[in-house]
């Protein structure tokens, strides 16, 4: 690998990094337009192992601001994130996958002074990207929850 090539691949990571972390800031912030920009025109979710569906990334966008909005506050964080890029033969591909945990706290109160229940999930986040001509850009998202604590709920610790 050239100098040249190494460069490249370290720009590579942290460019998508960049679009993860914008990722997880825009759920936490509810900035739907900001997240739907996040993926290309033809970019699909699968949110089906998060209770919601599988669709085109508009129609999901819309899912999850339906689904978020009775948590006016949120934080939405994604670590241990392992990052594959496509490899050309020692040559940064236009393909990349990123398997991340997520950690997504929700609660708060509304505007109106009443309260809702707290709601912490967590689980796997599935992100395949593809190079374009504004960078990179989210090609897929796939949710897996693994755990969902409610704080009074049945079995709830």
């Amino acid at each position: 690998m050239t100098q040249r090539v190494a460069l490249a691949t370290v720009m590579d990571r942290l460019s998508i990094d960049a679009v993860i972390t914008d990722y997880a800031a825009a759920v936490a912030d509810g900035a739907w337009d900001d997240l739907a920009a996040l993926f290309t025109p033809d970019g699909r979710a699968d949110f089906r192992g998060a209770g919601g569906p599988e669709a085109a990334a508009p129609e999901a966008v819309r899912w999850l601001a339906e689904s978020l909005r009775p948590f006016p506050a949120r934080q939405h964080l994604i670590v241990n994130r392992r990052l594959e890029l496509q490899d050309l033969g020692g040559y940064p591909g236009d393909l990349a996958q990123v398997r991340a945990d997520y950690l997504s706290p929700a609660g708060g109160e509304t505007e109106d002074g009443g309260g809702v229940p707290a709601l912490v999930t967590g689980g796997r986040h599935v992100f395949e990207l593809r190079r374009t001509e504004p960078g990179w850009r989210l090609l897929g998202v796939t949710a897996l929850r693994t755990w969902r604590y409610v704080p009074g709920a049945a079995g709830a610790g």
